[in-house]
């Protein structure tokens, strides 16, 4: 081996400075003295003698059996001298084989110096990030079956141990309790008892035993060596302080700890010069003052998460290219606390920007727009060219593997000043780092990802995240091949890093922290190690690797090894998170190490008004001032009230109404906002807020125009192939499969004819339904004699408590002895182009119903046996387990009002947003008279008349709250059809069908025995009752 020195730790490694360090040398006697004056220095001397020594500490190098497995660049020409510290003192441990632990607060700082001492020392790693979902099999061994039979394959503890490699646990806060002291004993006394029947033994006892028995006895007495050089390295935070679960004491004790801060102030400086040479060295320690203040114990005490400070070198590197931005801005995206901080941490963070002079100026410079996009010198980079101020400022970034976008203009993406200075932000720190955008429900996060990706020849790999989510769904799943072999398959956020893909994951808000901790290692340092033993590489060091030992990458594949592709990003969607909220909290010291943040504010009005008129040029501008004056009066308010009411208007509410109005210019605006709000089953405080602000904005509704809509005349006919209900018009579909096309005894009223006719409408339009309304009023009846009508064949899936996220795409069965995944009702329709009828949607966990979101959206989903549904028929060419959209496909969703007495989730509120919603209410009087009458032709009018009052009377009862259960049409239905089968029962003992349920509710007994003898039906034994039933 070549030898090379290293200097490492005190200054640069000059003539006169080593000159300088021999005299000290000679003056305090001996090598000691370097130890002494507390000046560390690392000397790695690669000759005959491998040695590496730093300080006094010497260490003997061992050439690794599986070079490829030791950590390449992570040594750093000069490192600071707290990691040289740290360097040694490990070293010290390893020398005593004492296993450490390296515990401080989140960010990569811990992890790179633990790889910093394997690459020093030559030692090959075994990784492993502990998440919630780690069980013991993935610390010890797990079973595989090949050729039908079952065996044992040794995971990371077990190879390490006898291997003689370094296990590196990563993250033992987030282990669930009682799974790491399977590793107890190993750790203490180097012996484990295997699953296979094999029993690992120290390296002493085991040559012990040498001495009097063979090599052979101890193999078949399955006893095997735990190899002398066998250390665990264990990284957590300190809990409490930091979420998670604290320290099992029995664990804690076999662990020598050290704590490894961020770095020394001195030290961190030094590093930011050397990344920002174009920014003055008061800005940047300005910088680092203001962080480090953030982190201080008294910042805690505030109740303020730690500022990310590795991530500063991030920011100084957009501040390197871009010397006249205004600091604040880049703050903000390290540190964006106006999103996840109260009034008093705002205020608190303000007051230190102030006291380090980094707050804005009046008129900050910030990037107003991309202004052009080249392909780069390099492969895979683009120039980019971002206007600040009046100065127009050029450099790279990573672009995607297809062709540049050169003109920034787009057909479906309307660009807004905000839009346009957001994508040049975002373009800065694409630059540097991956991000996380922030902002509300139907902002326009995905859209924007979308352009992003576009103009920079992204492919993009969409990933609906679920709050059950865990870490193998994340990474690999394991499935049977057709001999019913196991295998592991790699999930798309892996192929997409292979082939340099943009990942977008939407909705990080809702997955579980200690979930996520399986992703830090792979955006922090771009490596990665799945189930199955695979390594993914940074493309340098895989490079690295390459060139060191000489192989092709043929073989390293065969050792699994990948290059991660250069061009691999992730962007992050999430929803802001609640603050003062426990549960919501997700922006955490941890989660802000990860990215840079970028929060996307609602577009002003002016804007909203220019992407309604661009994207929908021929809608009434009167009606668009009315619905964004409403909208912004809504956004606008502190009252919490009207706060809830205008997520319900978001902007892509105001286009899907305004696209209706552009069709239908004759519908009141009044209407259209009830129904996007779905304000028959508002609280009545709610109720009564929207009303007043509809009148603010001029939005009214007047007599003549209820009284058209009564007198409009409703009926639905069919005629040469073209259905028309009330003034709408629709051919009738052409379908194959009559069988699927429901059929069902539907007596036609007015009531439902207009829903029917209002659905029609927006079918046309090609949105996907979500109706509402109580029990018993009719909603799936109303849907399957649209799709008679319509004669569009259905599918239909009901869901219930348990519904996964697996079962609404896919069903198992196993035929012949293997596994068979088939279609359920949802890929049936993507396929055929049927109409997918969702029932009771609001009994499913809500984060099992949001994977519906991406297939609403953007028609992209992936199924749990890694097949994808795509929008676009063109990429399915030439691509196997693709199923395309059908083009007819749509989906129709059925719920019950959110509120008591129904027991559901929110549907509407969570994804309220994506349907188009239509309220189903119980028919009016005289429809629900005309049904009854064809229910019970021979039943006489006057009791139909009673229960239609009375019933009536009860309903209103349950709107203003005074009893709980809302009484439906079916209860009446079913009454009639008793009295219409058996005449001579009387009214009184029949109508007790219906209210027993409620007879030993003694309060809620007196209403409604008070309101049926209001409308003349008698119930109840008492002598005026008997009275009653006489007449």
């Amino acid at each position: 081996m070549q030898s090379r020195v290293l200097c490492l730790g005190g200054g640069a490694g000059g003539p006169a400075a080593r000159r300088v360090r021999l005299l000290l040398r000679q003056v305090m006697g001996g090598g000691a003295a370097a130890t002494r004056s507390g000046r560390l220095e690392v000397r790695a001397l690669h000759s005959s003698g491998d040695t590496v020594t730093i300080g006094d500490v010497s260490f003997k190098l061992k050439a690794p059996k599986n070079p490829e497995l030791v950590p390449q660049n992570y040594m750093s020409d000069s490192l600071a001298q707290s990691v040289v510290h740290h360097l040694r003192w490990i070293m010290q441990k390893d020398l005593l084989g004492q296993d450490v632990f390296l515990i401080g607060p989140p960010g990569p700082l811990r992890r790179s110096i633990a790889m910093q001492y394997l690459e020093l020392t030559k030692r090959e790693v075994e990784y492993i990030a502990l998440s919630r979902d780690t069980t013991e099999t993935d610390l010890k061994q797990r079973r595989e079956i090949r050729d039908g039979s079952a065996f044992y394959l040794d995971q990371c503890a077990v190879r390490a141990a006898t291997e003689g490699r370094i296990l590196v646990l990563e993250g033992l806060e987030k282990a669930e309790r009682n799974v790491l002291p399977v590793l107890n004993n190993l750790l203490e006394n180097r012996e484990m008892q295997l699953e296979d029947g094999r029993f690992l033994m120290s390296a002493e006892r085991y040559d012990k035993l040498l001495q009097d028995h063979t090599k052979s006895e101890l193999d078949a007495w399955k006893i095997v060596r735990v190899s002398e050089d066998f250390r665990v390295i264990a990284l957590g935070l300190p809990v409490p302080k930091y979420s998670g679960n604290p320290l099992d004491p029995p664990l804690r004790s076999r662990f020598q700890a050290r704590d490894v801060y961020h770095l020394p102030f001195k030290d961190h400086l030094q590093l930011l010069y050397s990344v920002g040479s174009n920014i003055s060295p008061e800005r940047i320690s300005q910088l680092l003052s203001f962080a480090t203040t953030l982190c201080s114990q008294e910042s805690s005490t505030l109740g303020l998460p730690d500022f990310p400070l590795d991530n500063l070198s991030a920011a100084v590197q957009i501040l390197d290219s871009f010397p006249m931005m205004s600091v604040q801005s880049v703050i903000d995206r390290l540190y964006p606390y106006d999103v996840f901080l109260g009034k008093e941490g705002r205020t608190a963070v303000k007051d230190v920007l102030k006291r380090f002079e980094l707050q804005d100026s009046e008129s900050p410079l910030l990037p107003k727009r991309i202004t052009k996009v080249e392909s780069g010198s390099k492969p895979l980079k683009a120039d980019v060219t971002v206007q600040i101020g009046e100065k127009e400022v050029t450099f790279q970034v990573p672009a995607g593997t297809g062709l540049l976008k050169n003109r920034p203009q787009s057909d479906t993406f309307i660009r807004t000043l905000s839009h346009d200075q957001l994508l040049a932000e975002m373009m800065q720190s694409h630059m540097v780092k991956d991000m996380c955008l922030i902002g509300g429900k139907g902002c326009g996060k995905t859209v924007l990802a979308k352009e992003f990706a576009d103009i920079l020849g992204y492919s993009i790999e969409p990933i609906m995240l679920y709050q059950d989510m865990t870490a193998r769904d994340l990474l690999q799943q394991r499935y049977t091949l057709a001999n019913g072999d196991t295998a592991w398959r790699p999930s798309p956020l892996v192929t997409a890093a292979l082939e340099g893909k943009l990942v977008i994951l939407d909705g990080i808000h809702r997955i579980n922290p200690g979930t996520l901790a399986v992703l830090q290692r792979l955006i922090h340092d771009r490596e990665l190690t799945l189930y199955d033993g695979t390594r993914l590489l940074r493309e340098d060091r895989y490079q690295n690797l390459k060139e060191e030992l000489q192989i092709s990458d043929e073989k390293l594949q065969e050792r699994s090894i990948f290059p991660i592709h250069p061009s691999f990003r992730i962007v992050v969607l999430a929803e802001p998170p609640v603050i003062g909220s426990s549960t919501q909290q997700w922006l955490g010291p941890e989660f802000l190490t990860l990215f840079l943040f970028h929060n996307i504010r609602t577009l002003s009005r002016r804007e909203e008004t220019e992407v309604i008129k661009q994207m929908i040029p021929d809608v009434p501008s009167v009606a668009v001032e009315q619905l964004l004056s409403l909208a912004h009066k809504l956004r606008d308010t502190n009252d919490t009230t009207a706060q809830s009411l205008a997520s319900s208007l978001s902007t892509r509410q105001l286009l899907r109404i305004c696209r209706r109005l552009s069709q239908h210019p004759d519908e009141s605006l009044y209407y259209a906002v009830n129904k996007a709000c779905l304000s028959r089953f508002l609280p009545n405080l709610a109720k009564s807020a929207l009303q007043k602000h509809l009148q603010d904005s001029g939005i009214e509704t007047s007599a003549d125009d209820t009284k058209k809509q009564e007198e409009k005349d409703y009926t639905c006919e069919i005629k040469d192939g073209i259905l028309k209900i009330g003034s709408v018009t629709m051919p009738v579909y052409n379908s194959t499969e009559k069988m699927k096309v429901p059929d069902v005894l539907f007596y036609e009223n007015a009531q439902h004819m207009m829903v029917m006719e209002d659905m029609l409408k927006d079918f046309l339009l090609g949105e996907h339904l979500l109706l509402v309304g109580n029990q018993g009023v009719g909603k799936n009846k109303v849907v399957d004699r649209f799709l008679h009508l319509l004669n569009r064949p259905r599918e239909y899936l009901q869901l219930h408590r348990d519904t996964t996220v697996q079962s609404l795409t896919l069903q198992p069965s196993v035929k012949d002895g293997l596994i068979i995944y088939e279609d359920s009702p949802l890929v049936k329709a993507v396929k055929f182009g049927h109409i997918l009828v969702i029932d009771e949607a609001d009994k499913a966990p809500t984060n099992v119903t949001c994977i519906l979101k991406t297939l609403v959206e953007s028609g992209e989903m992936v199924l749990s046996d890694g097949r994808r549904i795509v929008a676009n028929p063109a990429h399915v060419e030439g691509r196997e387990n693709v199923i395309a959209i059908h083009p007819d496909f749509r989906m129709i969703v059925l719920a019950n009002r959110p509120g008591f007495p129904f027991l559901g989730n929110d549907f509407f509120g969570t994804l309220g947003d994506i349907f188009s919603c239509h309220a189903v209410d119980n028919p009016k009087p005289e429809s629900e008279l005309a049904m009854l009458r064809q229910y019970g032709p021979d039943v006489p009018e006057a009791i139909l008349q009673k229960l239609v009052a009375a019933f009536g009377e009860l309903r209103s009862l349950a709107d203003q709250g005074i009893i709980t259960y809302p009484y439906s049409t079916r209860e009446v239905v079913n009454i009639v059809k008793h009295l219409q089968k058996f005449p001579t029962e009387g009214l009184a003992s029949v109508v007790r069908n219906v209210f027993d349920f409620d007879s030993y509710n003694m309060e809620m007994r007196e209403v409604l025995i008070g309101i049926l003898h209001k409308h003349g039906i008698p119930i109840g034994a008492k002598p005026t009752n008997v009275q009653l039933a006489k007449e």
